[in-house]
Parts: C-alpha cells; sequence; structure tokens
C-alpha cells in the first residue's frame, strides 16, 4: 500500500487505518474485520483488544491470523485496551499492570507492537507527575512484551483531559521518547487548544485518531455516537492536518467512528467510503 496518495492537486502525506470501532454494528470476527479493511484499502488495522481475547476464546490461532494479515498487505499499529493503570487505588493499580501485561502478550503475538493507554479508571485528583510515574511503569511493561503504550487523553476523563495536561505528563517523563495517542473529538471535548500541538514533535505521536464532529449536540453533551466521517462536521481538520505534517508526522490516521447503523451499506462499502473521506478531510494543499 502507499504511503502518500494524492488526490488532484492536494496530497495525504499520512497512512490511513482503520479502527475497529467503526465496523461495531456489522459484528464481524478480528479476522473478517482485517480483510474488510484490506479490501478497502486501508494501510492499517487498529484492533481491539477485547476482539482479540474473544477469537483466541473460539479457538483460533494468533500466529495463523497473523500469517494472514502479512498475506493481506495490512499492518496492525495499535489496539485498543482498557486497563487501570493510572487509578488512585494501588490495588487496583496491580490488577491493571497484570492485566496488561497478558493482554500486551496477546497483541505481541499477533504482531501488534503498540496499545493505547487512557485515563481509564478513577483518577480524580491524580497529578501529572503521579501520571508519569505510572505510565513508565507501564511503558516497562511493554518494553518487555515488545509492545508500547500511547499515552491518550479523554475529553471526558475526571483527569488527563486536554493536551495541555498530556503534554505535562510526557514533560514529566524521563524517556523523552514517549509517544501520545491523539483524537480530534477528545481535542474538542476536552477544551485542547489546537496550538498546543505545536509542542508535540511528530516521533512523540504514536496514532491519531480520524472523525469529526457537528455543530450540535454542544460541546457540552456531544458523545461519542455523535462523532462523524471526517469532512461531514466542522472539526478543524485542515489545520490539524497541516500541524501534524509540519511537525513531521506521517504516521497513520486511524478512522474511529461509534456509529449504531450505517442504513443499507455493507462493511466494505462503510469502510471505502470512510477511506475517501479521511484522505479528503486531511489532504494538503502544499506540501
Amino acid at each position: 500500500m502507499v504511503e502518500s496518495m494524492k488526490l488532484g492537486e492536494r496530497q495525504f502525506p499520512f497512512k490511513s487505518a482503520l479502527n475497529a470501532s467503526t465496523l461495531m454494528p456489522f459484528g464481524l470476527r478480528l479476522d473478517q474485520q482485517l480483510r474488510v479493511a484490506a479490501e478497502a484499502g486501508y494501510d492499517g488495522y487498529e484492533i481491539w483488544v477485547r476482539d482479540v481475547e474473544a477469537y483466541v476464546d473460539e479457538g483460533h490461532s494468533l500466529s495463523t491470523l497473523r500469517n494472514e494479515v502479512e498475506a493481506l498487505g495490512i499492518a496492525i499499529p495499535n489496539a485498543i485496551a482498557f486497563f487501570r493503570w493510572a487509578d488512585r487505588d494501588e490495588r487496583v493499580r496491580e490488577e491493571a499492570l497484570l492485566q496488561a501485561k497478558r493482554e500486551m502478550e496477546l497483541l505481541a503475538e499477533l504482531g501488534c507492537l503498540a496499545v493505547a493507554a487512557p485515563p481509564f479508571g478513577d483518577v480524580e485528583g491524580v497529578t501529572p507527575h503521579e501520571f508519569a510515574q505510572r505510565f513508565a511503569e507501564l511503558a516497562k511493561l511493554g518494553a518487555e512484551a515488545g509492545v508500547e503504550p500511547y499515552l491518550e487523553f479523554w475529553g471526558r476523563a475526571a483527569r488527563l483531559n486536554t493536551l495541555e495536561q498530556t503534554l505535562e505528563v510526557l514533560r514529566s517523563l524521563e524517556a523523552s521518547e514517549a509517544k501520545l495517542l491523539l483524537d480530534p473529538f477528545h481535542l474538542y471535548t476536552g477544551g485542547s487548544k489546537l496550538d498546543s500541538l505545536h509542542e508535540v514533535a511528530g516521533r512523540n505521536i504514536g496514532i491519531v485518531h480520524a472523525n469529526d464532529y457537528g455543530a450540535t449536540p454542544p460541546r457540552e453533551t456531544i458523545a461519542d455516537a455523535d462523532r462523524l466521517f471526517p469532512g461531514d462536521g466542522v472539526a478543524p481538520l485542515g489545520q490539524l492536518a497541516q500541524l501534524l505534517h509540519q511537525n513531521g508526522y506521517a504516521g497513520y490516521l486511524s478512522l474511529e467512528l461509534f456509529m449504531e447503523s450505517y442504513g443499507d451499506l455493507g462493511a466494505v462499502e462503510v469502510a471505502k467510503l470512510g477511506l475517501e473521506k479521511l484522505q479528503a478531510a486531511f489532504s494538503l494543499t502544499s506540501l
């Protein structure tokens, strides 16, 4: 798959990925999801750990699936997981690290070398320094398993809900190579400043989720299910694309929607439509 696609006089200087959440209405098994993404023309597919576990529980082999993925010519650049690595409760954190170790080992077997680390759990009052300490523990586990955690902020979280807070955590980390996960929806709902992206080098961005949102519902009440295809809303995606490119990011943009239904469209049709809209919304007029 090509890393850069020209659209008329515009150019898409990123890699494309499809997040498993986008295909949720179709109830597909993990291997079926990957085939849809490959058929639609994506460079990568962002999996959910729960789908990996379900696939294994049904008796399927991850090593066999890994071979199929390689044959399809599609990458698995990241996984979505929910372990309470930053929780206020020490016992909860200990259990979360055990969960993370187990899930990272599964991902490594499949050939997925990164996993999202959002502020899942009770993080009320957790300081940037504490987030940094706990993320360092998680990163150490990841290094042992061969899977890198990407620090993610959630606009609705009690803490780590803005890009600015996340940058504080990164500055508190001794490891300057730590990476974050960006998402336009969370930038919006948390009230982050897009200009803060000037402080983020491309090498410190692990992956970027791609979506849009409308002028309504308002920021205070908009929900995941209200996310739109890129270009169908009011998000400043062109400016975001320009900033990412200026910062040296040339990695994956992963289409992450949570729509309950796409009407009469099938999975491959939705995936192809999403790829077209992603490339159009994040293309640049000049490089």
